[in-house]
């Protein structure tokens, strides 16, 4: 069932899209990007338990795995408020298509890499000219998709 893997990817990269709207009009009703984030983030949490309650994978990790856990896995929730901030002040101001192409684009090129280097957990992937031709024509494409 790895296909189901893809099309979960698929769901997420749709919505993610529909993200930047929802939570940038939030962060506007609200007139506090911070409140609006922190509402953001509560949701998550509530959901996440709800889903943890279903599937039952609720429990917390003993000290060792903790201890064992590198410094820089922690760091995700920096960079999802990051993503979060981003998407309230900037997604409504450039529109739906730049910001995502950017953002995308952005996580493309790092993820080549992410890979080439081996860093943050990822297995080591020599970048050879298709990903660095791919990599270089999805920057192409955000300049296209973000000129007026």
């Amino acid at each position: 069932m790895p296909w189901l893997l893809y099309l979960f990817a698929v769901a997420a990269g749709a919505i993610s899209t529909a993200l930047g709207g929802s939570n940038a009009t939030l962060s506007k009703t609200l007139a506090q990007p911070i409140t609006a984030g922190l509402a953001v983030q509560l949701v998550t949490i509530l959901a996440l338990v709800g889903v943890g309650l279903v599937h039952g994978g609720m429990g917390w990790p003993g000290g060792g795995k903790l201890a064992a856990t590198p410094w820089w896995a922690w760091l995700g929730g920096f960079g999802g408020a990051i993503i979060l901030l981003a998407q309230l002040t900037v997604a409504q101001r450039i529109g739906a298509a730049p910001y995502l192409a950017i953002t995308v684009t952005a996580g493309i090129v790092v993820s080549v890499l992410l890979d080439h280097l081996g860093w943050l957990g990822f297995e080591q992937v020599r970048a050879q000219w298709g990903r660095i031709a791919g990599a270089a024509l999805m920057v192409g494409g955000v300049v296209l998709v973000a000129r007026n």
